[in-house]
């Protein structure tokens, strides 16, 4: 079963969090099958804060992906209409 939800990356005390499609048993940070955009919580300035590809993440939920909360959360500030499908 493939989930969408957050990978942390970035430094300790500055993170950056990757949105992508990944297998429901890889680990957190672990390998993932496609990279749907990012959240960047620290964003200063210039900086973009929410990157997110609405149609492939759209084309994940019509194959049976599960949106994580978090996720959903973050697509809905970006204007994608996403409900929230997996537990955590």
């Amino acid at each position: 079963m493939v989930k969408i939800r957050l990978a942390r990356t970035g430094a300790k005390k500055r993170p950056f969090y990757h949105i992508v499609a990944t297998d429901r048993r890889s680990p957190r940070d672990g390998r993932f099958i496609e990279r749907l955009g990012y959240f960047n919580p620290g964003a200063r300035g210039g900086e973009q804060r929410l990157v997110l590809d609405t149609e492939r993440l759209q084309a994940w939920q019509v194959k049976g992906a599960q949106v994580s909360s978090r996720v959903a959360f973050l697509a809905k500030q970006g204007g994608a209409a996403v409900e929230a499908t997996a537990q955590a």
